[in-house]
């Protein structure tokens, strides 16, 4: 995936295949469940790493790439980035191990909310009167929830808050997302690379080898980080910040089914008033862009315009 301009459709189809990469992530994760969440985070970089670099010599981006390292602003904040992302990955990693499946939803939900927020206030985006009734709807849903995860809210919000400044660093940083997730991964490279030599001459060992399945799994890190980190790092630069951030309410929707179906968690009370005023406001902000959509090609007919 190179780092072209990318058409608002497009964009949006690289949102919703990245959503559906990230909900599915608990059953994924269940597979190195016995890998220490930090050594988890370390290989899930080593191995996004050559991913990126391939993909940087596929599309000739090398000249761009040294440009962009030799950029101190944008090394700058791609180093904060790629901070906020390992964060964020070591959290996620931790709360889904340690059974606090139910607190990564919720930071999940609040984060949406976060990024709107975000979008609002340092993006100058504006919501229309139909979004904004969404956005509360979804605000009161996750209200709800929130009442039922007092103890470990803290957990939440640090998902919701790191991943929501992280994007907003990637939608303003002058590097596209190729080439700005392989800077910071990168950037993360010797930080791994000491952590990991640390881990096996401290006696403990590491969890590649151990088992072959858990091998396997741990090098999967690698394309499971890169494919959904790149979509969304392409879609966060071509849709408002606002849609972006309303998207995100995907993820954490599918890991509440795969709970309900598929690990057969209870549906409490909380989680079910959730639900029905997030699928509303989703339903409410879908048919505000669909509107949106239908009126400016109409516009541009009216004005001679062929659509695009």
């Amino acid at each position: 995936m190179g780092d072209h301009p990318t058409s608002h459709r497009r964009a949006l189809l690289y949102a919703l295949c990245t959503h559906a990469i990230w909900g599915s992530m608990p059953i994924y994760l269940m597979l190195v469940d016995q890998v220490p969440p930090l050594e988890y985070v370390a290989w899930r970089t080593l191995f996004t790493l050559p991913i990126c670099l391939f993909f940087v010599v596929r599309h000739g981006q090398l000249v761009e790439f040294r440009r962009t390292m030799t950029n101190g602003r944008t090394v700058r904040t791609l180093m904060a980035s790629s901070c906020l992302i390992a964060i964020n990955w070591f959290f996620y990693v931790w709360s889904i191990q340690n059974e606090y499946v139910y607190a990564a939803s919720l930071g999940y939900y609040i984060l949406p909310l976060n990024m709107m927020l975000l979008g609002f206030v340092f993006l100058k985006e504006r919501l229309t009167r139909s979004q904004a009734i969404a956005v509360i709807l979804a605000a009161i849903g996750v209200a709800a929830l929130a009442m039922g995860a007092l103890t470990t809210m803290w957990v939440s919000l640090v998902l919701a808050t790191t991943f929501g400044i992280y994007g907003l660093l990637r939608k303003t940083v002058a590097a596209g997302p190729l080439i700005g997730l392989t800077a910071e991964s990168l950037i993360l490279l010797p930080l791994v690379l000491g952590y990991l030599g640390w881990t096996q001459l401290a006696g403990g060992g590491v969890a590649l080898g151990r088992d072959g399945l858990e091998t396997l799994a741990i090098i999967a890190g690698g394309p499971m980080t890169a494919v959904p980190l790149l979509l969304f790092a392409t879609a966060a630069r071509a849709l408002p910040y606002t849609t972006i951030g309303f998207l995100q309410f995907i993820s954490p929707t599918i890991v509440f089914l795969i709970g309900l179906f598929v690990f057969g968690e209870e549906l409490r009370t909380a989680q079910l008033v959730c639900f029905a005023l997030i699928w509303a406001a989703i339903a409410l902000f879908t048919w505000d862009m669909l509107r949106s959509a239908r009126n400016a090609r109409k516009a541009k007919l009216g004005r001679g315009v062929a659509p695009q």
